[in-house]
């Protein structure tokens, strides 16, 4: 008995033409039906969109009636509440009628009257209610309030003089206060619009639809409560996703959702918003079907879409079937001339089969491979003999290349044993493949304790190895080492879980096992202790000069302004030079001091939301005297908009940043020349620029400008006592507030300082 694969590969088809006709009948039948269900899927949504906006439009018409309807009264309300022949001096009969003929206009006037200020109803149609008291009715209140509309609610004092009738009676309130020719109030208009309007409404709209589709409309009010709907529906208060849509949007919508009678419905949606002058009472109105009944021609469009995809797959089918025998017959026929040459017969394939520019290439080919085959049967037997010489001269050449990469390999560990840099291996999943013994001097992990482990848990600090797994996650998605090639200063955890700082280089490596990072780390504690001894000491002394060189630059500049009487010309000239160096000593404290406050982290800074350009003013009113001392004009503009620009600063640290590039202007500017200072807005930021006419900065200088101690040789920069610290602390000031600097220059035609800080 055969076994269930060959039973089944004894039913596979075992000629071309076979296959290719399965072939075809099986993908014109996926093709067809994937057609269909597309075609079918779009047109599902379709009909399905068009259900949904149906039933919200019906929403939509239902709440634009109710809308307008409630408008038409609150207007008629209001303007009969204008009409002078209401008034006291009016007889009561005349003044009844008038009421009267203004509810026979309108038959869901339930009750119009008039009440006095002190609630007394005066007069009203049909005489209802006259001389009740209706102070305390929350529309009389309400109208003297400014609020001229109430919600609906049930008949509390007309409940028994009104018909009765199968529903209770319900109202909506509108009324408005009534003035006298001076303008004074002195009474309240009020009218009792029936909540049978609203049903009427509804009727009108759903005409036809709700009988014979099963729909059904419901109006409820701002609170969730249900003001008119199915019977089993009237009071109460629903909470469904279609309500809390219809208070987040605009216009209408629709929504599947599931009722608290356990049904799931289809619901249009439209809540009102008044119109005109009516401010609306917040009215949403739901039409609703039951999923089932409004998706029926859903159902019979997908029973189409799948009994037409049968059809067209079965028709498809038979035409492959018929297009494979016409193809296949071809290559039946080169089968059969092949079986022919191997049973003796001289058969000439090119001749016979032409029908098809393929298979007369193929039946030429297979004469030449015939002749071919002669051929390299000769040559194979004189290659075997040669064949046991080739295999022991590769055999060779491979045993001396594998001595090679075995000494090559010694070498490198040899090196890396002995190098005094720490070295780490580590593959892209970030775990350790190698770790020499500088790595175990400096770490304190031995090398087979931590191959195979992840490297950020053993040399990363806690708080730094978020950062460290996001560095080899970038580089995974990328391909970029932002470290590679470069030397980088970064902090390792030991063993016994102390920091040590390290000068470290990154660079991929590959093997044949897949790259990995190859890292060298050299301990910089001794050198970073000294650089923090240094500028401790430097910090220190310069605390300490600071205050007698300000008492210093003090006197002499008293000394020079004549407090101590009239010095004599050559010792006037002293006091100056002495006066001059002073005060740029003072300076270059000053910014050391800067400078040490910016490297420790304690540079402080006051950063409010201001204006820009008054900054941008007043630096330039400040840099003023010392440009009219050399000659050189300051200039101030605004670009379009600028007066509106404002940045979280510190007013003082911009100015400083932008004294110091104005003071370096002037320095490198020509007397009778224009430094001009502009502000104007830079697209996300603002953009503070500084300008000059000099002779522009060197080409071999560009690199080092924000360097500190940094200054051009060749130039006047020493001679004008600067530092070479005034671009780097602007560049720090900068940065600290979240902006950049940089710089455009033209040799013999000026330079440009550009900043630009985030606009608030």
């Amino acid at each position: 008995m055969p076994t269930v694969p060959t039973f089944f590969h004894r039913l596979l088809p075992r000629a071309l033409g076979a296959w290719m006709a399965l072939a075809f009948a099986l993908l014109s039948i996926v093709f067809t039906l994937v057609l269909s269900a597309v075609i079918e899927r779009k047109a599902t949504e379709q009909v399905k969109s068009g259900i949904g906006y149906g039933l919200a439009d019906r929403a939509a018409q239902t709440s634009d009636k109710l809308e307008r309807g409630m408008f038409e009264r609150y207007r008629e309300v209001g303007l009969i509440a204008r009409r002078h022949d209401l008034g006291a001096d009016v007889p009561l009969a005349r003044r009844r009628e008038t009421l009267e003929r203004v509810q026979a206009s309108y038959g869901y006037y339930s009750w119009i009257g008039l009440a006095g200020i002190d609630g007394r109803v005066q007069v009203a149609a049909r005489g209802m209610l006259e001389g009740a008291d209706v102070s305390r009715r929350p529309w009389f209140d309400d109208a003297l309030k400014g609020d001229h509309v109430g919600d609906v609610h049930d008949a509390v004092l007309l409940a028994k003089l009104l018909p009765h009738q199968a529903e209770p009676w319900r109202f909506v309130d509108v009324a408005f206060p009534y003035l006298d020719e001076r303008g004074n109030t002195v009474g309240v208009l009020g009218a009792h619009l029936s909540w049978q309007w609203a049903r009427d409404v509804e009727r009108s709209v759903m005409a036809g639809v709700g009988a014979r589709s099963n729909v059904e409309a419901l109006i409820v009010d701002a609170a969730g409560s249900v003001l008119l709907g199915p019977p089993d529906s009237a009071g109460r208060k629903l909470s469904l996703p279609s309500l809390e849509l219809a208070r987040s949007q605009l216009g209408n919508g629709y929504v599947v959702e599931r009722w608290p009678d356990g049904k799931s419905y289809l619901v249009g949606y439209a809540r009102g918003h008044g119109y005109a002058d009516y401010p609306g009472l917040g009215w949403t109105v739901l039409v609703r079907q039951e999923v089932l009944d409004a998706y029926g021609p859903v159902r019979r469009l997908r029973e189409y879409g799948l009994i037409a995809g049968v059809l067209l797959a079965a028709l498809f089918s038979l035409a492959g079937v018929l297009v494979a025998r016409r193809i296949t017959q071809p290559l039946g026929e080169l089968a059969e001339s092949a079986r022919r040459i191997r049973a003796g017969e001289p058969v000439k394939l090119g001749a016979e089969h032409g029908r098809y520019v393929e298979v007369q290439a193929l039946s030429g080919t297979l004469d030449a491979l015939v002749a071919d085959l002669m051929q390299q049967r000769k040559e194979l037997k004189e290659l075997n003999a040669t064949l046991e010489q080739r295999v022991e001269q590769r055999t060779r050449e491979l045993e001396q290349a594998l001595v090679t990469v075995s000494a090559g390999k010694q070498r490198i560990d040899t090196i890396l044993g002995t190098v005094q840099d720490a070295f780490v291996a580590i593959d892209l999943q970030g775990r350790v493949v190698d770790w020499n013994a500088a790595a175990e001097a400096m770490l304190g992990w031995r090398r087979d304790e931590v191959l195979g482990r992840l490297a950020v848990e053993l040399m990363v600090p806690a708080h730094l190895r978020a950062n460290a797994l996001d560095a080899l996650q970038r580089f995974r998605d990328t391909g970029e080492l932002e470290i590679q090639g470069r030397r980088v200063e970064r902090v390792l955890c030991r063993r016994d879980g102390s920091e040590v700082e390290v000068e470290m280089t990154a660079a991929i490596a590959g093997t044949p096992e897949g790259p990995f990072f190859s890292i060298f780390a050299h301990d910089i504690s001794g050198r970073k202790q000294v650089e923090r001894m240094k500028n401790e000491f430097v910090s220190t002394v310069s605390h300490e000069l600071r205050t007698p060189l300000t008492s210093i630059s003090a006197s002499l500049a008293l000394l020079a302004d004549g407090m101590a009487g009239e010095l004599p010309a050559d010792a006037q000239g002293l006091v100056g030079i002495a006066n001059a160096s002073s005060e740029r000593l003072v300076r270059l404290i000053g910014d050391v001091l800067d400078i040490q406050k910016m490297d420790a982290g304690r540079m402080e800074s006051s950063r409010e939301v201001q204006p820009v350009l008054p900054v941008a003013e007043g630096a330039v009113a400040a840099m003023a005297g010392l440009a009219a001392q050399a000659g050189v004009t300051l200039a101030c503009e605004a670009g379009p908009g600028a007066a509106a620009l404002r940045a979280g600063i510190d007013r003082d640290r911009i100015t400083q940043v932008l004294a110091n590039l104005l003071s370096n202007a002037v320095k490198f500017s020509e007397a009778g020349t224009t430094v001009t200072t502009r502000v104007e807005d830079g697209g996300g930021c603002v953009r503070l620029s500084v300008t000059d006419q000099g002779s522009g900065i060197p080409e071999a200088f560009r690199d080092r400008v924000f360097q500190r101690f940094a200054q051009a040789d060749g130039t006047n920069s020493r001679r004008s006592g600067g530092t070479g610290l005034g671009l780097s602390i602007c560049k720090a000031i900068v940065e600290q507030h979240g902006g950049t600097i940089r710089f455009d220059s033209v040799a013999g035609q000026g330079t440009t300082f550009v900043v630009e800080l985030p606009a608030a």
